[in-house]
């Protein structure tokens, strides 16, 4: 059958709302870098021409086109051997969100994405199509579900009043400023023009959405949302770091098992932790600083930015300042802290460390038989009330930015132990925190708990338990670990796990 026959066929399937969703998750708001082929070109035009002249006209024939000319570039396109483009990019965010919205075209080469995945250095795991959606772009998606026509009627009625922000911008004049979003489709186009105008403009990304939700904020309940939703409940989906989908992030497991008992059953627990909870997970025994370099080097290629989080466990001996290698060289905590937020594959991204050694000798000694305890509370106000806000600041747009990054932000830190103390662990179980770790993340698996919320849960749990030293003065003392955090927003783990083995993915 003659391809122009097929392509038609295939766009005459897709519905309306599926064809919004197709644009927006193959138009993407940004593409990893470096790559071959990717600069710093504005795509205004290509993003948001279509979304604007299919809200104003009610007709697809520009998305169609779009995906048409998307279609012909990869049927035309060859696969260049250790040369990532941005067209490989392109082609597998178009066949993932094929994929996701159950429209593959018949006549999509396979073989290609295989083959771009390859020069990706994919492993088997990675190349589950669900690793190449944006996660950012699903939880929009579930937002602009959650509103009604009306709702994305009132949101643009609200950004049209920014003059400051719409001043000179063609395609809203397109759009105009009154908007009839009913007919199928239409709401959604509506929907991601803004979006897609918001994040141009630098005003969201997929940590700052803070102008997102004061748009939302100002729809009418009643009349704005689906059944069942709520503005409270959409604005609230905004606040969580974005990890919908499998995988839930990458983990990596460092651990020194020379001289440390229980060494491999911390690596057995948290591999199995990092699985249940559907990360990709990758462990190095006895790291030297050697290893770490290289990790490093690992984690910046290309295919990392697909991931929506990190996660690192590292376990060995340590002291107040340092942790010491296999080798018996030892490298400064801080410095290991600081260098992998630096990378830039996961910037805008949540980033967890486990720290799990002694910082030191000290221990929390009990010497009596009873002990008690004080609990103080205190009263806490409501600062949306209006007599405290309206003593606030009055911070305008022209005063915040989001295009500047302290590299340790979106970075939590968990320690097994508070400094200068000594952290306990088990002749064969190894590490006890490591241990109780585990054991309430897997807990808490479908409850929809966060990660601090866990942790707090695991700072109380592991102070109750008595530990004794292995030497000969038999010392009963207690742990108290803690976490610092830079989070912007909530992590969330996920509801249910999501085994690789449910989906399948492209040829190899």
């Amino acid at each position: 059958m003659d391809e122009v026959i097929q392509v038609t066929q295939w766009l005459s399937s897709i519905t309306p709302r599926k064809k919004a969703k197709l644009f927006f998750f193959t138009a993407h708001a940004d593409a990893p870098s470096p790559m071959v082929g990717s600069n710093d070109v504005d795509t205004h035009e290509e993003t948001q021409l279509p979304l604007a002249t299919t809200v104003a006209l009610h007709n697809f024939k520009n998305i169609d086109e779009f995906l048409k000319k998307k279609v012909n570039t990869f049927s035309c396109y060859n696969v260049i051997e250790n040369e990532i483009t941005k067209t490989d990019y392109e082609y597998l965010r178009f066949y993932s969100a094929c994929k996701y919205l159950d429209v593959v075209p018949p006549f999509l080469d396979l073989e290609k994405i295989s083959a771009i995945q390859n020069k990706f250095e994919m492993t088997d795991e990675e190349r589950d199509y669900r690793l190449l959606l944006d996660s950012a772009d699903l939880v929009l998606e579930k937002v602009c579900d959650s509103l009604k026509p009306a709702g994305v009627s009132q949101m643009w009625t609200a950004l049209r009043k920014d003059r400051n922000l719409i001043r000179g911008v063609k395609t809203i004049d397109i759009i105009g400023f009154f908007v009839d979003p009913n007919p199928t489709g239409i709401k959604e186009c509506l929907f991601f023009f803004i979006v897609r105008f918001l994040q141009k403009a630098d005003k969201i990304n997929r940590v700052n959405t803070n102008r997102l939700e004061r748009l939302i904020a100002q729809c009418d309940e009643s009349s704005s949302c689906e059944e069942g939703k709520t503005i409270d409940f959409i604005i609230d989906s905004l606040r969580f770091y974005p990890t919908e989908l499998y995988p839930f992030g990458f983990c990596l497991i460092m651990c020194v098992i020379e001289g440390r008992d229980g060494a491999m059953q911390e690596i057995e627990k948290t591999m199995e932790i990092s699985r249940h909870l559907g990360m990709i997970t990758h462990t190095e025994k006895n790291p030297t600083k050697e290893t770490i370099e290289l990790v490093k080097k690992e984690l910046m290629k290309p295919k990392y930015q697909f991931y929506s989080s990190f996660t690192c466990w590292f376990m060995s001996h340590g002291d107040s300042n340092s942790m010491v290698l296999a080798d018996g060289e030892t490298i400064e905590r801080e410095w290991f802290l600081t260098s992998f937020p630096d990378i830039s594959t996961f910037q805008l991204k949540p980033e967890v460390f486990f720290m799990v050694s002694c910082r030191g000798a000290n221990k929390f000694s009990l010497k009596g038989d009873e002990f008690e305890g004080q609990s103080a509370t205190c009263d806490y106000y409501d600062i949306g009330s209006a007599l405290i806000r309206n003593r606030m600041l009055d911070i305008t747009d022209s005063v915040r930015d989001i295009s500047y990054v302290q590299p340790m932000m979106d970075t939590l830190v968990a320690y097994s132990i508070i400094l200068d103390h000594l952290s306990g662990r088990a002749n064969t179980h190894g590490s006890i925190y490591v241990d109780r770790a585990c054991v309430l993340m897997s807990e808490n698996i479908s409850r929809g708990r966060s990660l601090t919320e866990i942790l707090e849960h695991l700072s109380q749990d592991l102070h109750e338990i008595l530990q004794e030293t292995m030497d000969e003065d038999r010392i009963v003392y207690k742990q108290a670990c803690h976490y610092d955090s830079f989070f912007r927003k909530t992590l969330k783990l996920p509801y249910t796990r999501h085994p690789k083995e449910d989906v399948h993915s492209a040829p190899q």
